[in-house]
Order: C-alpha cells, then structure tokens, then sequence
C-alpha cells in the first residue's frame, strides 16, 4: 500500500513511522527543508496526558473579556478579517457548557494517554533520546477561586484513570525544590506525576531518521498546488512547479498542522482548525537550583516552565489573529515576567525567542481518521497545544486506520463528522478506577 503524508512536523513524522512499522511504502511532502521547522520547533516541551484540557470550559466566555483588558494577559484577540475567525469562536463558546466540556476532555485525554503509552514504547524499541525526563507535571495556583476550580476536572481525572494529587502550598517544593524560594506567592497545586518533558525538535529529528531506515521517502521543499479528485476519492496530488508533478498514491494523509484546511477548502471540506499563535523562549540555565525539575504550569498566566538537560524552555499565550508570525516584544515581556517570578535561575537576557501557530478545533479534540466524502483521505490535525503530547499515539492510530487495523483505543468523536449538526452529545462514560488525591 501506497502512502503520501503531508507536513513533516511531529505529528506527520509520527504518522509516518507508524504506517512504515506497519508495512506501508511511504512518502512525506514537506515544504521546509527539514522536519520539525515549524510548530514542532521551539514548543513548550510537554508530554502532558494529564493537563489535557479543552479550553472551551465553563466561565471561559467572561475570563476571555476580562483578560483583553490585562497586560500580562493569556489570550489575545485581533479580528484577522474572516468570516471563518467568527464562526471559529462562536464554536468555541458552544463548547463552554459542563456537559460538552466533560465530553471533550474525556476524548483528549483518551488520546493523551493512549499516546503516553506509545511514546514510552517507542522509547524501548528505539532508545531514541531527546533530552527527556519523567518527572510529571506541576500546575500552580495562585488564587483561592482557582483552587475551588480544580475540582472540576478531578472528576474527569478519576473516570479517566489519571494519577493525582491536590497538593498545599507546603506540598509544591517537595515537588519542585526551586519553588521553596517564591511559594510564598502560591496557594497550592495539582501534580500529574505520570507526564512527560523533553525536546519536540530533537525527537521529530531523531524519529525522521529512524521513519527513513525503514524506507520512507522524504521530499522536503516541494509544495502541494491541488488535490485531485473524482468526486468519490482522491486521484493525486498536484505539486507546484513548472513541471506539475503528480504524486499518486492508495491513501493519503494530511498532517499540515493549522494549514490542512486550506488544502482541503477545495475539496468542500469544511474543516474547523484555526492557527493559534503561542510564543517560546529558550533560556541558557544559569543555577540550576533556581529551576524547574520537570514542568510547571503557571495557571494565572496559562505559562509552562520545563526543564532540559541545560535549558529551560518557557511556552504559553494565545494570540487569535490569522496567520501572523511576528514576533511580539509584549509577549516576551509576559513569559520572562513568569520565568523570573518562579524560577529565576535562567538566564533571561540570552533567551531565543519564537513563535508558533497551534492547529486549534473548537472543541479541542483532534481530529483524527477519515473523511466520509473521500474514503482514502485521512485526516491527523487539530491537536492544539497537545501536538506532541498526543503525537505517538494519534500516529499509531491514524496508521491502524489507514492500514484497516483494530485500533486500541476507542475512535469515537475523533473524525471530522464530529461537527456534523446531526452528531449527538454523549455523556462521559462511567468507570470504577482509583486515582491518588
């Protein structure tokens, strides 16, 4: 079977080696001259099945109004002039209810952990390094009102399994030492013990190399002009150039992040992922003693401080306004304000400072599987700021599917007929586990 994946970033490479393992004769497009140059790039560096949550949440609608008036906000807005940016954010409301917010958790974190478990036996197959570490994740609090609020998503924590625990401000710097020096400016926490860190760039690299000793192709720097089609299924796809090249395959796989849904427009598929701008900065470690052991997420500011072996990275912000990659000073501005308030022990003046654009669905699932419209077009995209935190495992997934495996997980509310007006809203299904609190 014949395979063309589209986007070389940790999601396509991971799709790719997946199908490879799987038997398939596959070919990556890429229009960089390399993988992981865009989104995969600088992102925060969590693997984090824990913190997999919708932002489409109750009381979302009036933080959102509240912080466009803040400085060191977590989301900006800037109409970008289309029709699709509204339509993108009244889905986006819609999802704001208890019951469509439990609902949408549950299938991301049922994708998060299936791919933790993907990502730690790749590991064992391959003894691919990137600088990881399993030290969990730690979300700190600094206000009383978002204490109280946690105990929204321990319920959905124990239906899914998820080790936990609810820790006091005395708890934090056993977690994380570093913190003993500016607890003082924390109420509490939740630590998620079984997440993960590590550098996105240099494992998509490093997974690249090992997709091509299993024989995929790689093209990089070609760019895809149209998709052609007979009505029914896919016929082949159009590259661009003077020679219009067309690569035919069996099956196709678009994995272009924020832009698949501009390849697929023509196709008359309406697909709801919108780019959400987040920025990095890579800091120099300067004393490690001042730093993060593993990630700590700072839910004020919706910032997330990691740990490699002689860097931190610090991610975070959302900025709504198209495709706009400049980099924004205020921004920057925001992330160092956090990282020195918390960790001071990076060197600040030498960071490297990035930005990126997340593939955002309303509801926050991914959207991965087939569409109805065209049986041998397979959709993986949509993964927000989870992209590598589901990555191994929406690859493994996206492969069973392509290849007609029984995939090991559950499909259900992943593909794009999700958002079909006759699609029903289930309920969050109920399970006995144990869970630490």
């Amino acid at each position: 079977m014949k395979v063309v994946v589209f986007g070389a970033g940790v999601i396509g490479i991971s799709t790719a080696y997946a199908l490879a393992r799987a038997g398939a004769d596959v070919t990556v497009l890429e229009r960089q001259n390399g993988p992981a140059l865009e989104t995969s790039f600088a992102n925060a560096g969590q693997v984090s099945p824990g913190y997999s949550t919708p932002w489409a949440a109750p009381g979302i609608p009036l933080k959102a109004l509240k912080w466009l008036f803040q400085k060191h906000a977590p989301l900006a807005l800037r109409a970008d002039g289309s029709l699709f940016q509204l339509r993108w954010l009244a889905g986006m409301l819609r999802n704001c209810t208890p019951a469509r917010y439990a609902v949408n958790k549950e299938r991301m974190m049922r994708v998060s952990e299936y791919s933790r478990d993907c990502l730690r036996q790749l590991r064992a197959d391959t003894g691919i390094q990137y600088e990881q570490r399993t030290g969990g994740t730690l979300q700190v609090f600094r206000s009383q009102a978002q204490l109280d609020a946690v105990a929204r998503d321990l319920d959905v924590l124990r239906a899914c399994g998820v080790a936990h625990e609810v820790l006091d401000r005395a708890g934090l710097a056993r977690v994380e030492p570093a913190l003993a020096y500016t607890q003082d400016r924390l109420l509490g926490g939740l630590w998620l013990p079984h997440d993960e860190t590590g550098d996105c760039f240099m494992f998509t690299q490093q997974l690249a190399e090992k997709a091509r000793q299993l024989g995929v192709q790689f093209r990089y720097g070609v760019d895809v002009k149209q998709m052609l089609t007979d009505g029914h299924a896919l016929q082949g796809v159009q590259l661009a150039g003077p020679e219009a090249e067309v690569v035919k395959a069996d099956k196709y796989v678009l994995a272009l992040g924020s832009y698949t849904r501009q390849l697929v427009q023509p196709l008359g598929l309406d697909l709801p992922v919108y780019p959400v701008k987040g920025y990095s900065l890579t800091v120099p470690l300067r004393d490690a003693s001042l730093a993060p052991q593993s990630t700590v997420l700072d839910e004020t500011y919706k910032v997330a401080i990691t740990r490699f072996d002689n860097r931190i990275r610090v991610g975070g912000m959302a900025e709504l306004c198209g495709f706009d990659l400049a980099l924004n000073p205020k921004r920057r501005a925001t992330l160092e304000m956090v990282t020195a308030d918390l960790f001071p022990g990076g060197d600040l003046p030498k960071a490297e400072f990035w930005t990126g654009l997340r593939p955002q669905t309303p509801d926050g699932t991914p959207i991965i599987g087939a569409t109805r419209q065209y049986p041998n077009l397979f959709l993986n995209t949509g993964h927000g700021t989870l992209g590598w935190t589901m990555a191994s495992g929406s690859g493994q997934l996206l492969a069973d599917l392509v290849t007609g495996r029984q995939p090991a997980i559950s499909t259900e509310g992943l593909a794009l007929d999700r958002y079909s007006p006759s699609a029903p809203i289930r309920s969050l299904p109920k399970r006995a586990v144990s869970a630490t609190v």
